[in-house]
């Protein structure tokens, strides 16, 4: 026999697929009172389809069905071109934007002296509106001496380097666990300690210059990873 937690997480999968995503589910107290178990129990049962992707928290606000997550494949594209291949509108705001010292330890990632002039440019990016990420991107102010905030309205910074003649060709990228900080949980919308994506990545020229080196974080609630695996060659 089932135990009552599984019986609540079958009502409220059933539940979950007669609601469109992000639709509210109704009140905990109301379903307990339902469903006929406690509010412990209810609660255990949401927190697991909370952590399967099914439902979502927002602070303050309630439980809701989730939308589907973003498939994230681990390609060389910009943020605006990975929401323009899934039929979404990028968007965003710039949230800092500045010229400063590369410093020792940017210096070392985008091999320059670090008394040399960077682009260090903080952006949170949506898609259809929806806050999907956080930026900080850091650029040698060299291939880019003109750029200003409205250059990066609707554009990438691919689309900037691109216009200047310095063609992005290859990346190194890392991806790791994490969770949301407070003001990254304020930007995204998100409770605090959401899961998340933090990636790193450094973007080469044809040249082999070192072009850009971005962090993101990436709401793990509207992303997944995916990469295609095969055997190797022998």
């Amino acid at each position: 026999a089932r135990t009552k937690r599984e019986l609540v997480r079958a009502e409220l999968l059933r539940l979950h697929r007669e609601l469109t995503p992000g639709a509210a589910i109704p009140p905990e107290r109301e379903l307990a009172a339902s469903l006929g178990v406690s509010r412990p129990t209810l609660r255990s049962a949401v927190d697991e389809l909370v952590n399967d992707g099914y439902l979502e928290r927002r602070q303050g606000s309630g439980t809701y069905v989730s939308r589907p997550r973003l498939a994230k494949a681990l390609t060389l594209t910009s943020f605006s071109e990975d929401m323009h291949s899934r039929g979404m509108r990028p968007g965003g705001r710039t949230l800092s934007f500045r010229a400063e010292l590369a410093g020792a330890k940017m210096a070392a990632r985008l091999r320059l002296s670090p008394r040399a002039m960077i682009w260090a440019i903080h952006r949170l990016r949506t898609a259809d509106d929806e806050p999907i990420a956080i930026e900080w991107a850091y650029v040698p102010q060299s291939l880019l001496p003109g750029l200003t905030p409205d250059d990066l309205e609707g554009h990438s910074l691919y689309d900037a380097l691109r216009t200047a003649g310095v063609p992005v060709a290859q990346a190194t990228q890392s991806v790791v666990p994490t969770v949301t900080s407070e003001d990254e949980s304020r930007l995204l919308g998100v409770p605090v300690l959401t899961p998340a994506f933090l990636f790193e990545r450094t973007t080469v020229s044809r040249s082999e210059e070192v072009v850009e080196f971005t962090r993101s974080v990436y709401r793990g609630d509207r992303y997944r990873l995916v990469s295609e695996l095969r055997p190797p060659t022998r």
